[in-house]
C-alpha cells in the first residue's frame, strides 16, 4: 500500500517475526502502523472458553490494525504471524505525518477502511441469518470482487481459514464447498477452490 521507500523515509523499521510470534496484543496501546513486506498475519480474538474468532488474514503488501491508530483506542484483537514474516513498523506520529504529506495515500486508506467496514457488515449479516451455502458463496464473491477480476478467481484461503472467517466448522465448510461445486456455483481444481 505505502511504497517501501516512503516508509523508510518516515522512519519505518523492518522487523522479522517467526511463525506464531505475537505482533500485537489485544488491549495494548496502538502505537504503530504495520505493513507486511512478505509473510502472513492473522488478527483474532479468543472467547473465554478459548475458541478463536478470526477477524482477518493479511498478506504481502497489506497493512493491518490501523483503526486503533485513527480512533486513538486500544487494539481490539491480537495479531500473530502465521508464517515467517517481515513487517514494517512505523510509529503513529510519523504515520500521520506521512498521510498529511501524501494525500493520495490518505485517500487510499479511506477506501481500504471503508471496504473493511463493508466486509464486517457483510459477515455479521451472513453469520446471523443465512445458510452455510449462502455464507460461503457470499464470502467468496466478496473476495473475488476485491481482487478486481472478472476471470476465474482462485480463492487464496484454506478451508480452515474460510471456517475461521465465517464461524462455521471446517467440516461444514468442506461439505458446503462440495455441494456448491455440484451445483456449479464454484469449481474445485486440484483441491483449490475457484469462483
Amino acid at each position: 500500500m505505502i511504497p517501501e521507500q516512503l516508509l523508510i523515509e518516515y522512519g519505518g523499521i523492518l522487523k522479522t517475526y517467526e511463525k506464531n510470534e505475537i505482533i500485537l496484543e489485544k488491549n495494548s496501546n496502538a502505537k504503530f502502523f504495520f505493513q507486511i513486506k512478505n509473510g502472513a498475519v492473522k488478527m483474532y480474538n479468543l472467547s473465554e472458553d478459548g475458541k478463536e474468532f478470526v477477524l482477518g488474514y493479511f498478506n504481502d503488501h497489506q497493512s493491518f490494525a490501523e483503526p486503533p491508530l485513527f480512533g486513538n483506542f486500544e487494539y481490539p484483537a491480537n495479531a500473530i504471524a502465521t508464517e515467517k514474516s517481515t513487517i514494517y513498523k512505523l510509529n503513529a506520529a510519523s504515520f500521520f505525518e506521512l498521510l498529511k504529506n501524501n494525500f493520495d495515500i490518505h485517500l487510499e486508506f479511506n477506501r481500504v477502511l471503508c471496504n473493511r467496514i463493508k466486509y464486517k457488515s457483510l459477515i455479521m449479516s451472513e453469520i446471523s441469518v443465512h445458510s452455510p451455502e449462502h455464507q460461503i458463496i457470499s464470502l467468496l464473491n466478496y473476495l473475488k470482487k476485491n481482487a478486481n477480476t472478472n476471470d476465474k478467481y482462485e480463492v487464496p484461503l484454506t478451508r480452515q481459514q474460510l471456517a475461521d472467517l465465517t464461524g462455521l466448522r471446517v467440516e461444514t465448510v468442506i461439505r458446503t464447498i462440495k455441494t456448491l461445486a455440484k451445483k456449479q456455483k464454484l469449481e474445485i481444481i486440484n483441491r483449490k477452490v475457484f469462483i
